[in-house]
């Protein structure tokens, strides 16, 4: 169903004037480095909860996943308990208030400036900007494609045309506002994105004939599970896959655990911690960041095995058939474009743009400082910082859009994935070490993060087959797709990185335990 043109016309031309009045009103209220970096510390917390969420949620979770569940089933809603658990509650609760505390007194304004001051150490900081600025440009261009496939197949207008418009659109807030346009436009994305997947929610329900009806049709469909699915574990839609088969440790360690998990240890959202004046203001923000986190992964994740119910009965076919080329991110725009009224469509075209541009912005902004600040300019240095960030921001940008340019299909939420495990595998113990000891010791902080990143690389590189088949340099150097058979072809990098970067951090603290004493005697002798 195409879209009403002039409708569609209308509402963006208002959402963009409302977008880029808030981007404008960040502008104006950025009067400092600090203000660009960390928003003056000053955010109200109902605007941290909805920027928060905002970012967290993107098209990877509503386009992305919304597919893998059409595919896998709703055996993902496990990741959305994680998401509220661990990336609502003990990422505010534990790791929130410590953040801004130790934040506001060290004046840290990013992710790896934090890590680098709480162990006094460039190293820490560069080495943290450098995994940013190398592995952020897969996710960002990630969200990019799941944007601009959205607008291209709702708008019928070219992908290239889509793309570049909608990297534009954010780049312009980004570079001008800083993180208090990011942050205010976001809280705006973040209602719409509420309101979207409400109403998509609701009209599924109605669409499928109630509650009960469509989910016991989703039970029924278990005989339609394709053979490859059904051989590699699938048991049904609406049951989780055989435990221990390739599916069952795609989805727990690679969707469920990769994302779960990585949420603790995201630069993008950790610095959000630091923009709020106290503790009382993320107790708050947690009473609105959980339904709402709830609305979003839970809604995609619902509906997207729903659209199997949609399209069996509507086109004799599973969701999977139904995509455009086999491509899972484009089962959701179809399912909306087919079944939904015209004025929906625009309205959750709008909501879908609101998640893509909420976690872009979020994500141009971090990795313009971590180039710009973290990587490029001597930690302590005097000078202006706003003008080398916003150069470090559009070089970051363009990476991006062209490496969006160059993926394959398919591959919003493996990316998503992908990035999370690189970072809770990389920063998530020495992270926790920072805030929690009160003398963090450098050496296992530098041990652990360097681990926990080579052997998340090497694990992609060389057994995850996936990313490993993909990349082709197993196969140049070994002859082979994956230097493991199975299952370990299987099990996601973040199950084997996190716990080496974790028993590399213990090691580090207990040498710097039985090295102290020695230098001590050295130095009494």
């Amino acid at each position: 169903m195409a879209v009403d043109t002039g409708l569609f016309v209308v509402i963006t031309l208002v959402y963009l004037v409302i977008v880029i009045g808030l981007g404008y009103l960040g502008y104006r209220r950025t009067k400092g480095d600090d203000d660009y970096m960390v928003a003056g510390r000053k955010i109200h917390p109902v605007v941290l909860a909805l920027s928060y969420g905002a970012t967290f949620i993107s098209t990877s979770a509503i386009i992305g996943f919304g597919g893998v569940a059409a595919q896998l089933g709703m055996g993902m809603i496990w990741l959305t308990v994680l998401n509220i658990g661990l990336g609502i509650f003990i990422a505010f609760v534990v790791f929130g208030k410590r953040t801004r505390k130790i934040g506001s007194k060290l004046r840290a304004v990013t992710f790896p400036d934090l890590m680098g001051k709480c162990y006094g150490s460039p190293f820490m900081q560069y080495a943290a900007g450098l995994v940013i600025v190398l592995g952020m440009p897969l996710y960002t261009a990630a969200i990019l494609i799941g944007g601009a496939q959205f607008i291209t197949s709702t708008l019928q207008i070219p992908y290239n045309t889509s793309l570049i418009a909608f990297a534009a659109i954010v780049a312009l807030y980004v570079v001008l506002g800083g993180l208090i346009a990011v942050m205010y436009t976001d809280a705006l994305q973040g209602a719409i994105m509420f309101v979207g997947m409400t109403i998509l929610l609701v009209l599924t329900y109605i669409q499928l004939g109630g509650v009960i009806e469509a989910h016991n049709a989703l039970a029924a469909m278990s005989d339609l599970v394709p053979q490859a699915l059904a051989a590699g574990g699938m048991t049904g839609w609406a049951s989780m896959p055989a435990l221990g088969s390739s599916i069952w440790l795609t989805m727990v360690t690679t969707l469920v655990l990769g994302v779960g998990i990585g949420v603790l240890a995201q630069p993008q959202l950790v610095v959000r911690f630091m923009t709020v004046r106290d503790s009382r203001a993320l107790n708050r923000a947690v009473l609105v960041g959980g339904p709402f986190i709830l609305m979003m992964t839970g809604v995609a994740f619902t509906v997207g095995a729903l659209t199997n119910v949609y399209f069996y009965r509507t086109k004799g076919m599973i969701a999977l058939a139904a995509a455009t080329e086999g491509n899972v991110d484009t089962i959701i725009p179809n399912f909306i474009n087919a079944s939904m009224p015209d004025l929906f469509v625009v309205i959750f075209m709008l909501a879908l743009l609101a998640a893509a541009m909420s976690t872009l912005s979020s994500l141009f902004h971090v990795m313009g400082t971590s180039l710009g600040f973290d990587v490029m300019r001597r930690a302590g240095s005097k000078g202006a910082m706003m003008r080398p960030i916003q150069v470090a921001t559009v070089a970051m940008i363009v990476v991006s859009v062209i490496l969006a340019f160059v993926m394959p299909g398919s591959i919003i939420a493996r990316a998503t994935a992908m990035f999370m495990g690189l970072c809770a595998s990389a920063f998530l113990p020495a992270y926790a070490h920072a805030m929690y000891s009160s003398k963090p010791s450098l050496l296992a902080a530098k041990l652990s993060l360097v681990a926990g990143a080579v052997t998340w690389f090497l694990w992609t590189a060389f057994v995850h087959v996936k990313e490993s088949a993909a990349l082709g340099l197993s196969n140049l150097i070994f002859g082979v797709p994956a230097i493991l058979p199975a299952p370990w072809q299987d099990v996601d990098p973040l199950v084997i990185a996190l716990p080496l970067s974790l028993v590399v951090l213990l090691a580090g603290l207990a040498l710097d335990r039985h090295r102290a004493p020695l230098e001590e005697s050295a130095g009494a002798a």
